[in-house]
C-alpha cells in the first residue's frame, strides 16, 4: 500500500506549536533565535517555507496581549501559591518576599510568554488558519 501524500509530510499540531513553527506548513520558524537569549526576540514577517504572512491584519498581535496576560495571571498565582506551600507565610512582615517573588515570575517568564502566547493565536485562536499538510513538503 502506498502512503498517502498528506500523512507522508504530517507534522504533530504539538511538535510544531512547541517548537514555534508555522501554523501552516509546521516547517518554517515563526521567531528568529531562541527564546532564552542575550538577543531580543524577533518574529518573522513571513514563514521561511511556505510564505505565509504571520501579522494577519495591522494590530494582530495586540490580542496576544491579552493571552500573556492570562498566562502571566496564572503564573503569579503558581508562584504565589509555591512560596506559602514553601514556608512563605501570609503576614505583613513577608509582603515584600511576596512582590519580590512575583516580580522575578514575571521577569523570568517574560521571553516565554511573548513567544506562547502569540503561537497561542496563531494556533488555536485564528480562524481561518489551518494546516496544509502538503505545504509541508521539502521544496524542490
Amino acid at each position: 500500500m502506498e502512503p498517502n501524500k498528506e500523512t507522508q509530510y504530517y507534522v504533530s499540531q504539538w511538535k510544531g506549536f512547541s517548537n514555534a513553527k508555522c501554523p501552516r506548513c509546521r516547517v518554517g520558524n515563526a521567531f528568529i533565535g531562541n527564546t532564552y537569549s542575550l538577543k531580543m526576540q524577533k518574529m518573522n514577517e513571513f514563514c521561511p517555507h511556505c510564505g505565509l504572512k504571520f501579522e494577519r491584519e495591522p494590530g494582530y498581535f495586540y490580542v496576544a496581549m491579552f493571552v500573556s496576560y492570562a498566562m502571566n495571571v496564572a503564573e503569579m498565582v503558581t508562584a504565589g501559591v509555591a512560596a506559602y506551600i514553601f514556608g512563605l507565610t501570609l503576614e505583613y512582615d513577608n509582603l515584600w518576599y511576596f512582590i519580590a517573588v512575583l516580580f522575578f515570575t514575571t521577569l523570568i517568564f517574560a521571553p516565554f510568554n511573548y513567544r506562547y502566547s502569540r503561537m497561542i493565536l496563531l494556533y488555536w485562536l485564528s480562524p481561518n488558519l489551518n494546516y496544509e499538510p502538503l505545504r509541508s513538503a521539502p521544496k524542490k
